[in-house]
């Protein structure tokens, strides 16, 4: 899974300032709380999960990611940590945390938000550029619900139920 948001960094990033940039996926990083000399931006795109008890599928329109970066001039190297809000299936009662499976076409969109926020925050560019939206494909019935949010139970989730 990692790969796919690398490939999407390094394609969009690759020209920056003669720096090197990579990224990792951390659970552990907490809204509010980049370390010291870090950046934080949060943003929200359509993800699919599976339930690992009973094979149930179902999408959200507004799974909650999270990045922390940092760039360390003095050895030309940036890293980018992001967390992948989970949800929960409603259907079973001891139901864990399921990661989210976004869409190619969103992983780009995610990573083209934050690579115009690191030029800003890292590079003091100003780019005044509109986003570009995520790509959203099938059905989502019902309201969103904040019980099955990991977003949400962290404080970070901003749809309204």
């Amino acid at each position: 899974m990692i790969s796919l948001w690398d490939s999407s960094l390094q394609e969009k990033i690759g020209e920056l300032h003669d720096d090197t940039w990579s990224i990792e996926i951390n659970d552990s990083i907490e809204e509010n709380r980049p370390a010291r000399d870090w950046h934080q931006y949060i943003s929200g795109s359509f993800a699919q999960f599976k339930c690992s008890l009973c094979k149930k599928g179902w999408g959200s329109k507004r799974v909650q990611v999270l990045f922390h970066f940092h760039l360390n001039s003095a050895r030309n190297r940036g890293t980018i940590k992001v967390r992948r809000f989970k949800q929960k299936c409603r259907r079973c009662t001891q139901a864990p945390w399921e990661e989210p499976n976004f869409p190619v076409e969103n992983i780009d969109v995610l990573v083209e938000r934050l690579v115009k926020k690191i030029r800003v925050k890292c590079y003091r560019e100003d780019l005044g550029q509109p986003n570009r939206s995520s790509v959203f494909s099938g059905r989502v019935n019902g309201p969103h619900e904040t019980a099955h949010c990991e977003a949400c139970h962290k404080g970070v989730c901003t749809q309204a139920n």
